[in-house]
């Protein structure tokens, strides 16, 4: 059974659901309020960027979180995300970078993975030795579409990738849209269909590999751990990402909590599946991103 806790993130949907669409910033302060304050973590404004760099005490400083919120593309910044981010990066012993894309729809797709390349582009100027990149719902698939758009510009790719219930098929072909319908307290398929053709447009390609990573050449990449909860109706698309990565030669790790909704992870600090969630995220990327260096194979 589900912690009581954890029915926090079960009932912020619910109210998702029924409410009239609140504007940005009071979305944003919602769906921040889920996440407990991290002890021992400092925030510090980047002068050249829309983002935050999250510090934890004695974090090296060349090892790096790029981070990319989720908000299906239309809401989400590096303030509703920045205390998940933050306890990810206290529990890892790194740095944290979360920024702010360009949201749909006064800005569709291609600009979202343009800002997130431009922001990786940015790390690595810095000096960066290693990069692992972390993703929630649509920042789950920006988190593999940047990839692939990097390797184009001849960037080295990240050492791991953290793909937290990551919303990729653009297309919208999952069974769990079906199974999961009266579990999942806000998603159903024409919500998703909706956020489709808010990203792309009506007439945008659902197969564009920079937007539906389903469809892109992911061989060469490092490996990849995707969480994704049992009540989602996303659940098959962390099913559909895993099965293309392995066939692609790409070492990938999926773990499904039972009974989760989407996202559960922003209850970290209050719910302990939340708290389990982030303790396996960091003890998987940590030997990644701590203990290698960066990658340089950007062409496969």
């Amino acid at each position: 059974m589900p912690s009581k806790e954890s029915e926090a993130v079960r009932r912020h949907w619910k109210a998702a659901r029924l409410a009239q669409a609140p504007d940005r910033e009071t979305g944003d302060h919602a769906w921040a309020g889920l996440t407990s304050e991290p002890p021992g973590v400092d925030y510090l404004a980047v002068a050249e960027l829309p983002a935050l760099w999250v510090v934890p005490k004695d974090a090296p400083p060349d090892r790096v979180l790029l981070c990319m919120h989720g908000g299906g593309f239309i809401s989400g910044s590096r303030y509703s995300h920045r205390k998940l981010f933050g306890h990810l990066a206290r529990a890892v012993g790194a740095r944290a970078l979360v920024f702010d894309y360009r949201l749909a729809p006064e800005h569709m797709h291609p600009a979202q993975v343009e800002d997130a390349v431009a922001a990786y582009q940015w790390l690595l100027e810095q000096g960066v030795e290693a990069v692992a990149f972390c993703g929630d719902s649509c920042g789950g698939g920006l988190a593999i579409t940047t990839q692939l758009r990097a390797r184009e510009l001849g960037l080295p790719l990240p050492v791991a990738t953290l793909a937290i219930s990551p919303w990729v098929d653009m297309e919208v072909s999952g069974s769990s849209y079906d199974a999961n319908r009266k579990r999942d307290a806000f998603f159903h398929r024409e919500l998703v269909r909706g956020l489709v053709d808010t990203f792309l447009g009506p007439d945008g390609d659902r197969r564009d590999p920079l937007a539906n990573p389903l469809y892109g050449k992911l061989a060469g990449f490092g490996p990849i751990y995707i969480q994704v909860g049992g009540h989602e109706v996303l659940l098959d698309d962390a099913h559909l990402l895993a099965s293309h990565a392995r066939s692609a030669g790409v070492d990938v790790r999926v773990d499904v909590f039972p009974e989760m909704q989407h996202t559960f992870q922003m209850a970290a600090g209050r719910a302990p599946e939340a708290d389990d969630a982030i303790r396996r995220l960091a003890e998987w990327v940590r030997p990644h991103l701590l203990y290698t260096g960066r990658r340089d194979d950007g062409q496969v």
